[in-house]
């Protein structure tokens, strides 16, 4: 820490809830336990959006891969929390991996609506990044009869005059999604949605909403690769202009804290306790600290 940063003994208030979500957490709890029966398991992608958490995994013998063709045959496969696009399902399992299915719950939730809209005739869109391996896996298997959009995009023209069903990334804002469904209204003669959005999103939207109102500066901490840190992130940057996004503690620049005398720290459902519990102990090295909490 710089010796000309002058601190105002600042208190830190978590939001809550912070760190890893349900179906974050069952994922890794699956890994690990995978990776104490098997040694060595592959994984199509990150596990998870965070390279902190996946590194650790990694020393314990995961091993990252970009494709299917890099598992050797027979190998012990992870399914991460994002989920698989089903031709690649089948094409592991015919090479005669196992398969160890991390999919967040959530995830699994909208790829069905998915493919039950598709059943009942419906052009499906789908609030979300099209590049994201959880839209990659809900749109692979649906063909041309659906369409990807982010926030504030234009509209396909194919959602005019027919029946429009509308699903969303498991990680996009409430209020986006209800933004989007205004706008396919007037365009759409049947119009069928699912909020596909997951509570543990919107509790941790909200949470940081209201944290980024009550403090000085927020701090979010995540994998910069994690939809769902952005998120928080934006939600917290629109709120407070003091926000900051950091992967770990070490990024944390001491004099952004000059001058604050309330500090919110908020992190994505991807983070570990292990890098927010980081971050409060090398925050608790700038003089009076307190933890609200009690952490």
């Amino acid at each position: 820490m710089e010796n000309d940063i002058k601190l105002v003994e600042p208190k830190v208030i978590l939001a809550d809830p912070i760190g890893f979500c349900f179906g974050v957490e069952r994922a890794v709890n699956l890994l690990e336990e995978a990776l104490k029966v098997h040694g060595k398991v592959y994984c199509i992608g990150s596990p998870i959006h965070n390279p902190q958490e996946t590194a650790r995994l990694e020393n314990k013998g995961l091993v990252v891969v970009d494709s299917g063709e890099e598992i050797p045959n027979g190998s012990a496969v992870f399914v991460r929390a994002h989920g698989l696009p089903e031709g690649d399902r089948r094409e592991l399992l015919s090479r005669g991996h196992s398969l160890i299915d991390g999919t967040c719950p959530f995830v699994f939730k909208a790829q069905k609506k998915a493919s039950f809209l598709i059943s009942q005739g419906y052009r499906v869109l789908i609030l979300g990044d099209k590049d994201h391996p959880e839209v990659k896996a809900i749109t692979q298997h649906l063909g041309e009869r659906s369409s990807v959009v982010l926030p504030g995009e234009p509209l396909p023209e194919e959602v005019s005059g027919g029946k429009v069903g509308i699903i969303s990334q498991t990680t996009q804002r409430l209020e986006d999604l209800a933004n989007l469904v205004q706008l396919v209204v007037p365009k759409a003669s049947e119009l069928r949605v699912y909020n596909t959005i997951c509570g543990a999103t919107e509790a941790r939207q909200k949470a940081v909403a209201e944290l980024a109102g009550i403090t000085d500066g927020v701090v979010v901490i995540g994998g910069k690769n994690s939809a769902n840190t952005r998120k928080l992130f934006e939600i917290a940057l629109e709120r407070n202009n003091q926000a900051i996004w950091i992967e770990e503690a070490s990024e944390l620049d001491w004099r952004w804290l000059e001058g604050k005398s309330i500090i919110g720290v908020a992190a994505g459902a991807s983070t570990p306790d292990w890098l927010i519990d980081d971050f409060l102990k090398l925050l608790g090295k700038a003089k009076g600290v307190v933890k609200e909490d009690g952490r």
